[in-house]
């Protein structure tokens, strides 16, 4: 009777022990798989960069970022490789139907605001433009910064290149969709690539995010208003956007808690410190 109290002990002691080396397998396993990959503008990536280290080192989740625009973005979610995707525009009707046919139902988080800043390089004395004038600059209309009140020099358009979000967002909010860039303007990648070229070229004009915009460059006001918080928040600077991750519908889990970053006090913190604007 003894022994088969013991063996029955034994067996008790044996399952229990392979059931917790399931779990832990398991548990092991479904950690190696949680992983956030995140995909597209290059506006949105030191956002996501930021939000990415925080959640790694708080959640020891791994967070991959790549910025290769927001066009790129939407074509990653729509193909299903990556959990989200960073867009400095709205997705396009044509984007939401190619992922609706794949499967997949795209939904909008915004992420933070934004003021679209139009700038110079520091030596040059025009510090405002109407909207109408930057239309007609980028239009290749006004070709010259004599012609809104500046030095007698040829102006250097610089632009965004068409995958980018932001290029799309300038085209809506300054000259109009569908409306052509001159063929002299000149395309850069990043907004770092466009600063760094209008910051050492004295007669060029481009546009950059918000956070991207420091002393190497002069910011201009637009029919008379300076982007900042304050301006961007109540609608008086026109040139608004907001920022966004999209996700392959409702998130859940540890996405979900990616996708709140911006709503919790860390959240807010690393979007005002890296010159972006709370909603």
């Amino acid at each position: 009777m003894l022994y088969y109290v013991i063996q029955s002990n034994m067996i008790k002691k044996l399952l229990h022990l392979a059931a917790l080396l399931i779990f832990t397998a398991v548990g092991t396993a479904d950690a190696a798989t949680n992983t956030i990959v995140l995909e597209g503008s290059t506006t949105v990536g030191p956002l996501a960069k930021s939000f990415a280290t925080y959640f790694t080192k708080k959640y020891g989740v791994r967070v991959t970022v790549s910025e290769s625009g927001s066009g790129n973005g939407a074509k990653s979610l729509i193909n299903n490789t990556c959990t989200i995707a960073a867009m400095s525009r709205a997705m396009k009707e044509p984007e939401i139907a190619a992922a609706k046919k794949k499967g997949v139902n795209p939904l909008a988080h915004v992420v933070a605001l934004d003021g679209l800043s139009i700038v110079v390089h520091p030596g040059n004395p025009i510090s405002s433009l109407s909207k109408a004038q930057i239309s007609s600059i980028y239009r290749g209309t006004i070709t010259n910064w004599k012609e809104v009140g500046g030095p007698n020099a040829r102006i250097v358009v610089i632009q965004r290149e068409s995958n980018s979000g932001t290029q799309e967002s300038f085209k809506e909010l300054v000259t109009g969709k569908g409306v052509q860039i001159t063929g002299n303007a000149e395309t850069q990648s990043s907004n770092g690539a466009v600063k760094s070229r209008v910051s050492t070229t004295l007669s060029a004009i481009g546009y950059l995010g918000l956070g991207f915009v420091d002393h190497s460059v002069k910011t201009l006001a637009v029919n008379g208003i300076l982007p900042s918080v304050k301006t961007v928040k109540n609608g008086t600077y026109k040139v608004t956007r907001p920022l966004y991750f999209y996700t392959n519908g409702q998130p859940s889990g540890l996405v979900r808690q990616f996708i709140d970053l911006p709503r919790t006090a860390a959240g807010k913190s690393m979007i005002s410190e890296l010159g972006f604007i709370n909603q």
